[in-house]
């Protein structure tokens, strides 16, 4: 790692009730942030990007509990400011090293004994900021709100999910922010668990778009020991205001003091590449805490999953239900002939996978509980150690390995926190009995104890307490239903993935999601999407999902493994339907999932997404496009390429008569010699996209 930090001007000594502005400008000097402290002592900023604003003047602080109300009366103490620039190895991502350069402001502020700093960094392609608690006289601090504004410049082109404390599992809207209450149902659906708390309320990511074709994000970075941010908008000013994840008794945290908050940021872009590149809420976050990463790999997977998803098969060994745990007697229960995860069923996945060279295979299922999994808000539902009277888990390990492959362990909670935090240890103790490095993990339903919410203070805290426990075992992680990523990914790098947003099991979503995920969901860190589904219409396999339709077509799946980085992809669909596209499973097969170079050639969100990447350990490229409900003919221009090279480039694409509704499972492949002045037109279908590989010709 090449690190080179500068200080630009020692601490100021400031004296009094400072007012006036201070400004940090990015490294190329277009993005401006301005601090200003009223001469009510009220902390505030405001940003300009090319002398434009982009976000107007908007307050800053908290409301504590016992009437400590952090919003004024404050005084400048000090300023420090610093640079940053440096480049940084990420264990795995979309590009083998990251620049991180940035120019850094510390506000030193109090108000009588109390204390409260800010700190703020600004880079060519956004900022952030946040505050920071001394050790002080007051040792604690309880938090009753926080009043953080982002105050918008207009009535910008909003793509956003309801806020709701307990899922991100929601269809993207696209209206203007004055629109957003109006609409505030148009993408609702029901959760086994969620609880929104207003009408103009929505989640970050944030992707804007401002009337004078400026891209904005808002999200928050290096989320840590503190409730999950969402955005509350006062749809008369175009103002929006933090608003945390409450706790069971209202407040929104507790922290003792030092105690450093979460980034607030703003990442902006002249162009929607610009957006997709940033890597802004990476660099925010902490180096990495692992010593020792060398057993930390991308993972290309399979799963006994999506026949329990479509109801083909069932994660349940038996039908009786509401019993005790403790004391059910598996060996005299009566099977129900539907469970998934036998041993027959698992080693025909096992031999599969294997065969077509993939790392590992998820086996959800395998252990008791299940029969009271949903909707019955036990504590004691899974001991996370003992398997099906149908699943060996000693021979089925055995084989596995024996194939070359691993099985990746689950281990869905229910939400029942308390539960898995008291047999966790045993659990992965398992794990490590049995040669197992990575698991899926999920918090479906209310959180368990009742009252406490998924993006909880107290769960926020679960979540990396599991993270690092999994660490010091050498287990990779993956969690589902967990608060969305905020770029910990870069502190954990075992953390490899995160569902946290409306996946594929989703079969009805629309065909515009998979085009604003990379915008929204995605720039906190990798999602376990799941893609690869080749057969569409669910009810042609799974007759109980009557008129179930996927609305994508095969090119555009393969495509997924390229517009979505994941370091964790699945082939998300069942051997039997893969054998009946073998020349397409192809491409799935190759695709890495860990990369050198990314380029993102062109997008707009909400409509198409075409971006390509270079193998990490190849000189091999692979391009993928999707586009939503429009159909498109894209000109592809091949100019990514070195110039000192010829590649065979074989093409993925939709048919001339593929539609994601009507004719969702035809495509072409084709084969075409390319170098970097090269173009290619190709046609993406309703819903569609294409998937290319590229290698070169001396290989």
């Amino acid at each position: 790692m090449k690190l080179s930090v500068e200080l630009l001007a020692m601490a100021v000594l400031l004296t009094g009730c400072s007012t006036g502005s201070k400004t940090l400008t990015s490294p190329d000097g277009d993005l401006e942030v301005s601090f200003t402290l009223t001469s009510q002592g009220e902390p505030s900023y405001s940003a300009k990007y090319k002398k434009e604003p982009i976000v107007s003047s908007s307050l800053m602080g908290f409301e504590m509990k016992g009437g400590e109300n952090l919003t004024q009366g404050f005084h400048i103490d000090s300023i420090a400011r610093s640079a940053i620039n440096e480049t940084w190895a990420p264990v795995w991502g979309e590009n083998d090293s990251i620049s991180n350069n940035c120019r850094q402001m510390t506000v030193y502020m109090s108000r009588g004994d109390i204390k409260m700093d800010i700190e703020f960094r600004v880079f060519n392609d956004g900022f952030g900021f946040r505050y920071i608690f001394p050790e002080q006289a007051t040792k604690q601090f309880t938090v009753i709100d926080e009043k953080t504004q982002i105050a918008m410049t207009g009535d910008h082109t909003a793509w956003w999910i309801p806020g709701d404390y307990d899922t991100q599992e929601y269809e993207y809207t696209r209206s203007r922010l004055s629109e957003i209450r109006s609409h505030a149902d148009d993408g609702f659906m029901d959760n086994a668990s969620q609880e929104r708390f207003s009408p103009t309320g929505v989640q970050t990511a944030l992707m804007l778009k401002t009337d004078d074709g400026l891209y904005l994000n808002l999200h928050e970075a290096a989320l840590v020991d503190f409730p999950a941010m969402h955005l509350d908008l006062n749809d008369s000013t175009m103002v929006f205001k933090v608003h945390l994840t409450p706790g069971p008794d209202g407040t929104m945290a507790t922290f003792d003091t030092p105690f450093k908050t979460p980034w607030r940021t703003v990442t902006v872009g002249e162009k929607a590449t610009d957006i997709l590149a940033s890597n802004l809420t990476l660099n925010l976050n902490d180096p990495c805490a692992l010593e020792d990463v060398s057993w930390i790999h991308p993972t290309k997977y399979m799963g006994v999953w999506w026949e329990m998803i479509t109801g083909v098969s069932s994660w349940n060994y038996t039908d009786a239900e509401n019993f005790d745990l403790a004391t059910f007697d598996y060996s005299k229960a009566k099977p129900n002939g539907r469970h998934g995860a036998n041993n027959e069923n698992v080693r025909r996945y096992i031999d599969f996978a294997a065969a077509n060279g993939f790392d590992q295979l998820l086996v959800e299922g395998w252990n008791i509980g299940w029969e009271d999994w949903f909707g019955k808000e036990k504590d004691y539902v899974f001991d996370f150690v003992t398997p099906y009277p149908d699943f060996d888990i000693a021979s089925l390990n055995e084989y596995a390995h024996s194939k070359g492959i691993r099985l990746m362990m689950h281990h869905e909670t229910s939400s029942a926190v308390d539960n898995y935090e008291r047999h966790m240890d045993k659990a992965y103790d398992l794990m490590n009995q049995y040669g197992y490095d990575a698991v899926k993990s999920g918090y479906v339903g209310n959180i368990i104890p009742r009252g406490e919410h998924h993006y909880s203070q107290k769960q926020v805290r679960h979540y990396l307490d599991a993270v690092r426990k999994a660490a010091d075992r050498h287990i990779m992680v993956n969690a589902h239903e967990a608060v969305r990523p905020t770029g910990l990914c870069r502190t954990y790098p075992n953390l490899v993935g995160n569902e946290s947003a409306m996946g594929q099991e989703f079969a009805d979503m629309s065909p515009q999601h998979v085009t604003i995920l990379p915008f929204t969901r995605l720039k906190g860190g990798p999602m376990d999407f799941t893609p690869g589904i080749f057969k569409m219409d669910i009810t042609s396999f799974a007759p109980g999902n009557q008129g179930k339709k996927k609305r994508a077509t095969i090119a555009n799946q393969l495509a997924l493994y390229v517009t979505m980085y994941s370091p964790l992809q699945m082939a998300a669909d069942m051997p039997g339907h893969y054998e009946a596209h073998m020349d397409a499973f192809r491409f799935i097969k190759e695709v890495p999932v860990d990369w050198k170079k990314s380029v993102y050639l062109d997008a707009e969100p909400g409509e198409y997404i075409v971006a390509a990447r270079q193998d990490k350990k190849s000189d091999a490229w692979y391009v993928g496009g999707v586009t939503n409900e429009d159909a498109r003919d894209y000109t592809l221009e091949f100019d990514f390429l070195p110039s000192d090279k010829e590649y065979m480039a074989t093409i993925y694409a939709d048919a001339p008569d593929t539609d994601c509704y009507d004719n969702p499972e035809t495509y072409k492949i084709s084969e075409m010699q390319v170098d970097r002045n090269t173009s290619a037109m190709i046609h993406m279908a309703r819903g569609g996209g294409f998937a290319i590989s590229l290698t070169p010709k001396s290989e």
